[in-house]
């Protein structure tokens, strides 16, 4: 079916439907025994699903166009209640839960709650955040059957539509996801948050995420496409918000440990302690992994801890604070020329490359609530990392490591913020109306800095500019960033069913970069003959002002139709302009990308039997940043990163799941769904200055991305099998295919590829066993082609490979 056949279907199922009367059903859900209010309990409807989820105050309100129904309150550690409704009109319904003494099986636990999908949606209005009218995605990591020991992206993110996923550690140390023709490397093309607030190297100067929280961590991850550039920053990818689990309400110490093994000499420990007492909560863990990796030269360590305590101030005001540390060193195996990967794909003849990160994020927020329809926040956030990569780095990759100096490159990232939000409710012309005001500042001072490593083995991270005094990539540059915006939305009711959100975004940013390189060349006895510093001193300022706009229509709960247009804007970094690179040169005169995002969609359930979320987008890109090849005054061919040129990308992203038990079995403890995710894309270079490329297709642009799986629980057993198959994609924007002459194996296609993973989990009191096999069909292939670090060049993905985890909840 051709993308305007499903924009066709999509109109004429807006056409069938029709206005039913809404009535209103409030009140609040306290505890039986001290009479506080409950926050989080799901209100659902007994037959269709989900309709709510309590607040802070334990307050919770839908409408409904029914009159005659059951509602279930769920929540855990207390007794599920079902109560039956009469209403016309509206009516208020306060209900007390009692606390659960009993130990329940998953699968029982997922029947009570009735949540049968994997996947949610953001709603309306989120303490203070407005989502109403994007596109919105949440994954419940907590109810994953994905191998979350080693952050299987694959896997966690299979419900999340056309996402191009970089797959080549078997430990998930760094997540690289990009989607609609975005880069994967570092998911540096999404705005990257932990619990709302910032985690990357520099948001606007090196947006690149060296850290990803453990999804064993992980309660939800929360995806907001395009439209999320007015609230969270300009980036053309939008938001993606890690939330981690929250403190256990009911119990003063909650302890949770899970030991993981697999294949490679793989063992991870994930181990938390949760609990609240009065009016103090807390949450902590501590994540190790280790392995050696499944090539040679590739082994790792990896150890990040997490604290989060948070007080009750008062009823209306919390403080919470957070710190977070990462520390992880990884051999990297170097990159592969296409022969070689023909070859012997798990090959590597780099021995002396390593990568060290080091990365300490902190957080304070006050949350307070001025009224029920007023909410304000204040996150104070920092960040003080560094990031060290260290190797043999020609461009030649099937030429032997010469074991004399290598290259060493040092980063250094400081920085802080502060993000201040006020989202207040209110009614105009007697229609509900709800805004959001925000402001943020930003400032950073990062050091990048290149030159000569040891000549040894291990990782000595430390320059040796007295023993290589000739050494020719030496650089040292600082870039200090400054960023104030101010942001606002608002959501207009033009009646029960319509909305239109309205919202825009001004930014100031100041860039500096202020250092030097030097260009040192030798003849072949290793004398010097040219030996010349270039200095430079740029300082780049622009103010602007973002619009976008969004509009829903519902016409009862189960059903919406969505569509939003955005503005996009994405800085040049720092690493375009003063990293050198054997593999690559840089054009002096690179800039800016602009652009802007669209939506139109249509989602919804069907009787808690289907759900689905259907769209088209387009993404309209002015001079994007990506790869040429060109010829030099000296009649060499290298690869250049410059603005290559304008470019379109559209195409349709589905996601249906069936709920295989309530259409066929209707069976008791039984869990069964059928899930596909289908992503169909086109794109297009409409304009170029470079020769050959007005009318190639854009880099990272598969035309077909499917993903697909069965999902069955019965008591206490799980199983899940997905197949992920992903069409050939460019990497350049020359289009350039396949040459298995080829010197470095940056430049090339990236291959039609597919796998299989399989899981499976039991459950007994309190442990809970897990295992499975990635790549179950041990297919070989490859998503990545590296112009850096872990190459340069082809980076195999990981063959079959298998795991075993024990959990321990006490």
């Amino acid at each position: 079916m051709r993308l305007k056949d499903y924009s066709i279907l999509i109109i004429a199922l807006c056409f069938s439907l029709f206005a039913v009367a809404q009535n209103k059903v409030s009140g609040t859900v306290t505890d039986s025994s001290t009479g506080l209010p409950i926050e989080g309990v799901e209100v659902y409807h007994k037959t269709k699903g989900l309709l709510t989820i309590t607040n802070d105050k334990g307050y919770y309100e839908f409408s409904i166009e029914e009159t005659n129904y059951t509602l279930v309150f769920f929540t855990y550690d207390f007794k599920v209640k079902e109560v039956n409704v009469t209403v016309n009109g509206e009516m208020t319904q306060n209900i007390t839960l009692e606390t659960l003494a009993e130990e329940l099986s998953e699968v029982q636990i997922s029947a009570r709650r009735a949540k049968v999908f994997e996947l949610n949606r953001l709603k309306d209005v989120e303490e203070t955040a407005i989502y109403a009218g994007k596109k919105t995605e949440v994954v419940l990591v907590d109810q994953s059957m994905a191998n979350i020991a080693s952050n299987n992206a694959r896997q966690i993110y299979s419900q999340v539509a056309g996402l191009n996923i970089f797959q080549n550690d078997d430990a998930g140390l760094q997540l690289n996801i990009g989607g609609r023709g975005l880069d994967p490397n570092r998911t540096s093309n999404f705005n990257v948050r932990q619990n709302g607030y910032d985690i990357s190297a520099d948001v606007l100067g090196y947006p690149e995420s060296y850290y990803t929280p453990p999804a064993e961590a992980l309660k939800e991850i929360q995806v907001v496409r395009g439209a999320a550039s007015l609230q969270y920053g300009t980036q053309f990818g939008g938001l993606v918000n890690f939330k981690f689990k929250e403190p256990n309400p009911n119990k003063a110490i909650e302890f949770i440990t899970r030991n993981t093994v697999g294949s490679n000499g793989l063992y991870t420990n994930f181990s938390s302690l949760s609990g609240t007492k009065n009016k103090f909560s807390y949450y902590t863990f501590f994540n190790y992994k280790q392995g050696d990796g499944f090539r040679p030269n590739s082994e790792f360590e990896s150890k990040n801890a997490h604290l989060h305590l948070g007080y009750q101030i008062s009823e209306k005001t919390k403080l919470s604070g957070e710190l977070t540390y990462l520390r992880y060193l990884a051999q990297q195996a170097g990159g592969l020329t296409d022969a070689m990967f023909n070859e012997n794909a798990f090959q590597s003849n780099r021995a002396r490359n390593w990568f060290q990160v080091d990365w300490l994020v902190y957080n304070i927020k006050l949350a307070h609530q001025f009224s029920e329809k007023t909410n304000f926040t204040f996150n104070f956030f920092g960040l003080d990392a560094e990031r060290n990569a260290l190797g043999f780095r020609t461009n030649r990759q099937d030429q032997p490591d010469a074991l004399g100096v290598r290259d060493l490159i040092k980063g250094d990232f400081k920085n802080f913020g502060f993000e201040t939000r006020l989202l207040s409710s209110y009614e105009l012309f007697n229609k509900k109306a709800t805004y959001l005001i925000g402001a943020k500042f930003y400032k950073s001072n990062n050091t990048d800095v290149q030159g000569p490593g040891s000549d040894g083995i291990n990782p000595n991270f430390d320059f040796q500019f007295d023993d290589f005094p000739n050494y020719g990539n030496q650089s040292d540059y600082e870039n200090p960033n400054l960023n104030v915006a101010v942001f606002g939305e608002h959501i207009l009711y033009l009646n029960d069913k319509w909305s239109i959100t309205p919202g825009f975004r001004f930014e100031y940013i100041k860039t500096e970069s202020d250092g030097f390189f030097k260009n040192i060349n030798t003849d072949a006895a290793g004398n010097v003959i040219l030996n010349e510093t270039i200095f430079s001193d740029d300082i780049n300022e622009r103010n602007f002002v973002l619009l976008g706009l969004g509009a829903s229509y519902k016409p009862n709960e189960f059903l919406e139709f969505y569509g939003n247009v955005s503005q996009n804007y994405r800085s040049v970094t720092f690493s375009d302009i003063n990293i050198t690179n054997p593999a690559f040169i840089i054009d002096p005169n690179i800039s800016d990308e602009k652009g802007f995002t669209s939506d139109i969609g249509i989602r919804g359930n069907i009787n808690n039997a289907v759900s689905y979320d259907v769209n088209v987008f387009g993404l309209f890109y002015n001079d994007r940043i990506g790869f040429i090849q060109t010829t030099q005054p000296d009649n060499s061919v290298k690869n250049q990163r410059t603005n290559v040129g304008d470019a379109v990308i559209y195409g349709l992203e589905s996601l249906i799941d069936f709920n295989l038990n309530r259409l066929f079995l209707d069976a008791d403890n039984l869990r069964f769904n059928y899930f596909i995710n289908t992503s169909l894309i086109t794109s297009e270079y409409v304009s170029s200055d470079e020769p050959g490329i007005e009318g190639n297709k854009v880099e990272f642009v598969p035309n077909l991305n499917l993903k697909t799986g069965f999902r069955f629980a019965y008591k206490n057993f799980q199983t899940s099998l997905q197949y992920t198959y992903l069409s050939k994609q460019f990497s350049d924007a020359t289009n350039a295919e396949s040459n298995e002459a080829g010197i470095s194996g940056v430049i090339g296609p990236i291959e039609a590829y597919d796998v299989m993973d399989a899981s499976f989990s039991y459950k007994y009191k309190m442990f809970k066993l897990e295992t499975g096999v990635n790549n179950v069909l041990d297919n070989t292939y490859f998503t990545r082609r590296a112009t850096g670090y872990p190459g340069p060049g082809i980076i195999p993905s990981p063959p079959r490979n298998w795991y075993v985890t024990l959990e321990v909840k006490l």
